[in-house]
């Protein structure tokens, strides 16, 4: 008999459907217009002026990505629950903060209130899954980058990290730790920001230094992980000054 579904896996699911009632019938504008040597055809733009006609994922890409539409919040408003499903499904790697940038272009919190709560939800539904699956589609950094770029913050999702402790939360953690220390010893973000990307650097660190030390040992992290956490406490020119750093060039 298979499991049954988690409740975080069910909210997910609702608010994946939320978003097909939501946006079901929108289209882009009828004047919307793209580059033809650069985008596509016009045959592929009428798609996107056809209401819930699913896309191909070549096209799918194109659109999100599109730096340059009209109105974008109108794109993306109509290829959105396609392209959420598509998110989940994953892999997003190496496109990640470029998909969240999507939804930050698309500037979705002033839109009606509905269609922003709809995508909201689907944000922190998509993250409370992602934090509670012992194995993701999508890795927790990953789907950290695209909420963060999408939000343009990064402490709503933090603070729902901090509730969520124990297995697998903690072993996501340290994983995150482990992928990401590197940069932040550094004193960058481990991505490339699109906006407040030193705040949200200096939020995420602070933020690691606080919570990480106590679930990484009640994970069994090896110590090395724990002294690049500690690192991450000191000033940055401190850091290479402390016996505890390693020596290797930045």
């Amino acid at each position: 008999m298979s499991a049954q579904p988690s409740l975080a896996r069910l909210r997910l699911h609702a608010a994946l459907d939320r978003l097909a009632v939501t946006f079901a019938g929108l289209t882009a504008r009828s004047d919307e217009h793209n580059c033809v040597c650069h985008w596509g055809d016009a045959e592929e733009l009428a798609l996107l002026k056809t209401a819930d006609t699913e896309l191909d994922p070549d096209l799918l890409w194109r659109t999100w990505d599109a730096p340059d539409w009209t109105d974008h919040a109108s794109v993306l408003r109509r290829i959105l629950p396609q392209f959420a499903r598509t998110l989940v499904g994953g892999p997003v790697a190496p496109w990640q903060a470029e998909a969240g940038r999507s939804f930050a272009r698309g500037r979705w919190q002033r839109w009606p209130a509905e269609q922003a709560g709809a995508v909201r939800e689907f944000l922190h539904a998509w993250w409370a899954d992602t934090l509670t699956d012992p194995s993701p589609a999508v890795p927790v950094p990953d789907v950290l980058v695209v909420i963060t770029e999408a939000s343009a913050a990064v402490g709503p999702w933090l603070g729902v990290w901090k509730t969520l402790t124990g297995p697998p939360a903690d072993a996501h953690l340290a994983a995150l730790v482990e992928q990401w220390e590197w940069e932040l010893i550094g004193g960058q973000l481990p991505w490339s920001g699109w906006d407040n990307e030193e705040e949200i650097r200096t939020e995420l660190t602070a933020w690691l230094v606080r919570n990480a030390p106590a679930r990484l040992r009640a994970h069994g992290a090896p110590p090395k992980l724990l002294n690049r956490i500690r690192l991450l406490g000191l000033p940055c020119a401190d850091r290479w000054e402390d016996p505890g750093w390693d020596g290797r060039p930045y």
